[in-house]
């Protein structure tokens, strides 16, 4: 992705500060965070595996506030250091954090702004991505999170360019995953980026987990109105929407329905999801073909005009952008993992009904795409709440991997 971070005015990586090491990680703990998360990177960095040749960090355990921290199942942790072992990391990782409404400590923000000042590499796994947007770290430059999460996040912080497609975005000193198993993908990405391919694919063996895994959050995604938009007048228009996907209407069609003009309408969709209408609705009409295809014997043409796509190319083009790959690829890795059942099915054998031919009328849908400063849309706007290693500085400029999104 083409970003020009107004994190970072020159457009390159800060220098670590003298008195902070690169080896060395800081996970920044909060009570109420989940377990899991706030695991991830203490098994990532805190785990001595030279003998399987992962390169050692340094992992220090910080308190964001005052403790005991509790944490999910009724666990009370105490963690060794404070907020003044933020000052001593190269890399400081906030695991997660306990609520997408509540403001963080301000002390734990002032730590997080001063590292990122002093060149450190700021990591968000989850909803710590709310804590690094509060810290304003996140302000002009692309974030992701947890797909339930994407449309708060946009929405209470829209200088945020939150793109919930993404498993990790690496912004070169600002990085966020999605949530739970994608933290694991950005800390592997972290350890291929400070030591190369062959250590981070060490630590994935140890770890029994993909080195490197394809696809976004897209699969993931659903389509239930979230309950901050299910009493407003708009969320009629979305239901409608939903319902009719197998029309072929813009979005001109969903303003003339909510009575309003299109830059009023673009305003207010914006203002109540986070998301742009034309990119929601593109993604709508790609998790409808992916549905149509796992579970229809509908021919790659026939699954584009059933979800109102105007040619099987656009259909072609945009389900390669969200998803990377083809349709027909999709479909044949879809029943490759069904092998004793010749039509898709659920995992236990049984087969799903078939999709039933809907009408179609012959209006046209433009389906351009175009790029935008604010967050893409995506179906959780609508539900509820190789690394070569760099010395001192961190690269802003990497490789593209599976399912990540980096700066240029």
């Amino acid at each position: 992705m083409s970003h020009d971070s107004t994190a970072t005015p020159d457009g390159a990586a800060r220098k670590l500060s003298g008195r902070r090491r690169k080896e060395i990680v800081a996970v920044l703990l909060f009570s109420g965070g989940p377990i899991f998360e706030s695991s991830i990177p203490l098994s990532v960095f805190g785990v001595d595996r030279q003998d399987a040749g992962v390169p050692r960090y340094r992992l220090l355990v910080a308190a964001g506030e005052e403790g005991p921290l509790r944490t999910t199942g009724g666990l009370e942790l105490s963690a060794p250091f404070g907020l003044e072992a933020v000052s001593r990391a190269g890399t400081v990782v906030v695991p997660a954090w306990r609520s997408i409404t509540a403001p963080p400590p301000q002390e734990a923000l002032d730590a997080l702004r001063r590292a990122h000042e002093e060149g450190a590499r700021i990591v968000g796994l989850c909803t710590g991505a709310f804590v690094l947007a509060a810290a304003g770290l996140l302000d002009g430059r692309p974030a992701t999170t947890h797909w339930m999460y994407a449309p708060t996040l946009a929405k209470r912080y829209p200088s945020v360019h939150v793109d919930p497609r993404e498993l990790f975005v690496d912004d070169g000193d600002v990085l966020t995953s999605a949530g739970t198993a994608a933290g694991i993908d950005l800390c592997l990405h972290i350890v291929r980026t400070d030591h190369g391919n062959e250590a981070a694919g060490a630590l994935a063996r140890r770890l029994v987990v993909p080195p490197r895994r394809t696809g976004g959050q897209e699969r993931y995604l659903d389509r239930s109105l979230p309950e901050e938009i299910g009493a407003d007048p708009l969320a009629e228009v979305v239901a409608w929407a939903l319902e009719h996907l197998h029309e072929q209407f813009d979005v001109e069609t969903l303003a003339a329905r909510a009575y309003m003009s299109r830059r009023t309408f673009d305003r207010r969709f914006r203002s109540l999801t986070g998301s742009a209408p034309l990119q929601w609705l593109i993604t709508q009409r790609v998790l409808q073909a992916q549905r149509l295809l796992e579970t229809s014997d509908y021919s790659v043409d026939e699954v584009a005009g059933r979800c109102g796509f105007r040619s099987p190319v656009a259909l072609r083009g945009h389900f390669r952008r969200q998803l990377g790959s083809s349709p027909a690829a999709y479909r044949a890795a879809y029943r490759a993992r069904r092998p004793g059942s010749d039509r898709p099915g659920d995992t236990d054998g049984t087969p799903v009904p078939t999709v039933q031919p809907v009408p179609q009328d012959t209006a046209q849908v433009p389906l351009q795409t175009r790029r935008t400063a604010t967050a893409l849309g995506t179906a959780a706007s609508l539900t509820a709440d190789h690394g070569k290693h760099v010395p001192e500085l961190y690269a802003t400029s990497r490789p593209g991997l599976p399912g990540q999104r980096s700066a240029p």
